[in-house]
């Protein structure tokens, strides 16, 4: 990338902590989500930058995934609130998550997620195997109790492209392709009390256009126009019914959703309904990599 890029990816992950650390906040017993979120996404365009996808707090159980329609009151209590946010500028991405725990009775499960990062961190370099880093993400996770959740992974970013090619494991999957000077990476180790893996369930309110084409409907078109100018990154519900109301938005969707115009994203929930903490950051490989989504780099 040159120095402009470069600049850009700096400033997608700086405005993406801001915006985490602001989120984070927030999160209190007797908070409202869906309001929460709308001032994360408020400070992430703010600051100069644009969402990359929809703020989301996933809760307990469910790992990723989760937004509230805009009727819908979700009021935090005890419960285990993973925040992820992510920022874009000019196609440069910046994806980070945070854990927060207000029953106060999973200190260890936090911790296994962020010293599994750390622990993977401590490999990023060119040339470090993907496999690697996975085996560093599970022995972490493992030496707290708890499983890796291993049908979830890290991601390689690219401009205007949230999860490229290669992902990046969370367990030895003894992957031997190795990482690229100058590659942008997402580390994203997910800890769990459950088996370890994830299954979809629940409705999607997370959508992101594959294949959108010419309609009659009126309203459809127009809801088309709307879902263009996302630049082909996923999208949620309530942005689509604050524009129009939730009558258009699922007619339009379920029309989109039948001619397979658009991918859905259902909520993740741990399959054996295991509690999920989760922690990211993303990355500039270097031979001394650097953390794009920590507010210290301002």
């Amino acid at each position: 990338m040159n120095e402009k890029e470069k600049e850009d990816w700096i400033k997608a992950g700086r405005i993406a902590a801001i915006a985490r650390d602001y989120g984070a906040s927030l999160i209190k017993k007797g908070a409202n989500v869906r309001e929460i979120l709308d001032k994360v996404e408020s400070k992430i365009i703010s600051e100069g930058a644009v969402p990359a996808f929809p703020a989301q707090i996933s809760l307990n159980e469910t790992a990723a995934h989760f937004c509230p329609s805009l009727d819908e009151d979700v009021i935090l209590n005890d419960e285990i609130i993973k925040l992820d946010v992510g920022t874009m500028v000019n196609g440069a991405i910046g994806d980070t998550a945070i854990t927060v725990d207000l029953s106060g009775n999973y200190e260890d499960l936090l911790k296994a997620s962020r010293e599994a990062f750390e622990a993977a961190f401590r490999l990023i370099r060119p040339g470090a195997k993907l496999g690697d880093i996975g085996r560093a993400i599970e022995s972490t996770i493992k030496s707290y109790g708890f499983s890796s959740i291993r049908n979830l992974s890290g991601h390689t970013i690219k401009k205007y492209e949230l999860h490229a090619f290669p992902s990046i494991p969370n367990y030895d999957n003894e992957d031997e392709l190795q990482l690229e000077e100058g590659q942008v990476i997402a580390i994203e180790p997910f800890a769990t009390t459950g088996v370890g893996r994830v299954i979809e369930r629940g409705q999607a309110s997370i959508f992101v256009a594959i294949n959108l084409k010419p309609v009659r409907n009126p309203i459809t078109r127009k809801i088309i126009d709307e879902i263009k100018s996302y630049n082909n990154m996923p999208f949620t519900t309530r942005w689509i019914e604050r524009k129009f109301s939730k009558g258009m938005s699922n007619i339009a969707l379920s029309e989109l959703l039948r001619n397979n115009m658009l991918e859905e994203f259902k909520p993740l929930v741990e399959q054996s309904n295991g509690l999920v903490s989760q922690y990211e950051h993303t990355i500039l490989v270097l031979d001394k990599p650097v953390i794009l989504t920590l507010t210290q780099n301002l």
